[in-house]
């Protein structure tokens, strides 16, 4: 029961999340961006269960592309027997090889087509993947945008205005919320990215999701180097 994410909970916490953003900040760009990662955690849960679902139409005209293939092939070995079967000379060991060769070259090029249809429907998948996923970390680096001006320091230590800066800096308790929130988005960026390829155990998919998690997770470190710093100061 507790072994696989479940992505209509995914989806809640998102929603939660947004929801606890827009109250505390309403009308911000962070809860713009918890509204957006919410929409981008309901898409997952469809795009997860189409990516769990065997493919038919896919895997039925690969089933026919291999079959085809495979009458070509069985055709053209019947066609070499019954000529060398008709020859009344014997064939040369030169003629020989070259058959040989070209057979085996053949067999090479066909085999390789066989492998490509086989695997249509995972490249299709693969992509549906690394699409979303560079979805969500382009939404990674905006929540990184949000608190990269949040500076604790400016914070704890408030100087004049400068007439270049748009904002007062945030109180700290309020600071520290918000940094929270964005350390708690980058985190269901993750938890997003895993229901992808929950059901779907491709190599190429699983590097991208650990990719994204690596960032997030470095991301949230920065973040929480700045929540240790206001924590010590309150």
């Amino acid at each position: 029961m507790y072994r696989n994410l479940d992505p209509v909970r995914v989806v809640e916490t998102a929603d939660s999340l947004r929801r606890r953003i827009e109250k505390r900040f309403p009308g911000s760009g962070l809860s713009r961006v918890g509204t957006e990662l919410a929409s981008v955690a309901s898409e997952a849960a469809a795009h997860a269960r189409w990516l769990a679902q065997p493919h038919w139409p896919l895997r039925l005209l690969a089933s026919l592309a291999v079959l085809l293939l495979l009458l070509v092939v069985g055709s053209s070995a019947f066609a070499a027997y019954t000529a060398i079967q008709t020859r009344l000379e014997p064939a040369s060991l030169a003629e020989l090889i070259q058959g040989t060769d070209a057979a085996i070259n053949e067999i090479i090029l066909l085999s390789i087509a066989v492998v490509f249809i086989l695997r249509w429907e995972t490249r299709i998948k693969r992509a549906r993947v690394q699409k979303a996923v560079h979805v969500l970390r382009s939404i990674a680096h905006i929540v990184d945008m949000h608190q990269l001006t949040k500076d604790p320091h400016r914070t704890l230590a408030p100087s004049p205005t400068a007439a270049s800066s748009t904002k007062p800096p945030l109180p700290p308790l309020e600071l520290e919320r918000y940094l929270d929130y964005c350390s708690e988005l980058l985190a269901m960026c993750s938890k997003i990215a895993a229901i992808y390829v929950q059901h779907f155990e491709d190599e190429v998919a699983l590097e991208a999701v650990n990719d994204l998690e690596n960032l997030t997770t470095g991301l949230s470190r920065n973040i929480w180097q700045k929540i240790v710093i206001l924590g010590r100061e309150l």
